[in-house]
This record gives structure tokens, sequence and C-alpha cells, in this order.
């Protein structure tokens, strides 16, 4: 099995936009041409937020397009959805120097950790076990959480890698586990 994980269109948002539900820019055609040229003929799909729904639209072409799902989302940032790190760095400097800088169990208020985005992520892909290949169109946490198991690292690890929107991440199953093979290509 090989999950084709795309991220996004870009929001242009500067804050921290996690379930709160902003548009795509899905305005560079050429772009996801090429994307969509890199992608197989298997089922799409994606998460339920418009930003991936709409580009998986663009993306479908003669492609399957199989429901929006939910556990493909982003990081619900809770209490900070919507606000920048420097404001909510302003009221609580602790907690998300330890969010970003130290990722597990650290909770936004109101939120998700990143523990809690990795289960629901994780549950929400190996329901797709009977399909061959599959494109999943997500968010920068989410593909780096099924980047984060396919290599075996922890979260401080994983975030050490770049996700662009309309970027490219090719895990794969076989017989030996997870394998990646490649992160973050650029059409």
């Amino acid at each position: 099995m090989t999950l084709y994980l795309v991220r996004h269109g870009p929001t242009h948002a500067r804050t921290m936009t996690g379930w709160t539900d902003l548009p795509a820019d899905l305005s560079d055609t050429a772009t996801l041409a090429r994307l969509s040229s890199l992608l197989p003929t298997v089922p799409v799909v994606s998460s339920d937020l418009i930003r991936a729904s709409a580009t998986a639209d663009a993306l479908a072409g003669n492609r399957p397009r199989l429901p929006h799902d939910p556990g493909f989302r982003e990081i619900h940032f809770g209490a900070w959805e919507g606000r920048s790190f420097d404001a909510v760095s302003a009221e609580d400097p602790d907690l998300i120097r330890a969010f970003w800088e130290s990722p597990g169990p650290v909770r936004a208020p109101q939120g998700e950790c990143w523990d809690d985005l990795c289960a629901r992520v994780w549950a929400a892909a190996d329901k797709y076990e009977d399909h061959a290949d599959l494109i999943i169109v997500a968010h920068f946490g989410a593909i780096l959480a099924l980047v984060q198991r396919a290599l075996s690292v922890n979260a401080a690890q994983v975030f050490a890698h770049r996700i662009d929107n309309l970027s490219l991440t090719r895990i794969a199953r076989g017989p030996q586990g997870w394998s990646v093979d490649a992160i973050n290509q650029i059409p």
C-alpha cells in the first residue's frame, strides 16, 4: 500500500489554523496540474475541512473520490484557534513553548495534543487498509503524524521535516512495515 499525502492549498492565514474552516487559494492551476500529474489514478480521500476537500476536488479528475474523513483534520488548537503565536505567547509563554518544543502530551487549552492527533490520524488511515494505494489530501500535522509512524521517530524528530502547501509526501506499507519514499516533494 502506498499513501500519497498531499497538503492542501495555501490559506494565507498567519494564525494557528487547526479546525478553523478557511478556504484554500487554488489559483495556481499550473502547480495543481503538475501535482496531479505525479499522482496515480487511485481513490482520493480528504479531511472534511474546506481547504483540504476543495484541494482534493481540484486534483480528483478521473480518480474515484471518497467521502471526506474528519479523522484527517489538522490538530485542534482549541482556545488558540485563529490567534497568532505572539498573542498566545504573551499570555502563556511556557505552555506554548512546551507545545511546540516538546510535542506529545502537551495540550492546547480546550484542544488536542500531538499524541491525540497521531492516534486520530493513524486510526483514520488504518480504515483504508483494503485499498492498494490511496491519495490523502490533508494538513501539515496529519501528514507529519503519518510520516512519524512510517519513520518510527518521536514527535520532536518529525517536526524537523517541512511540509509545504501543495507538496507530495509518499509513504508505503509492505511486509516489513512502513517506509518513506519522499517527503515534501514540490511539483
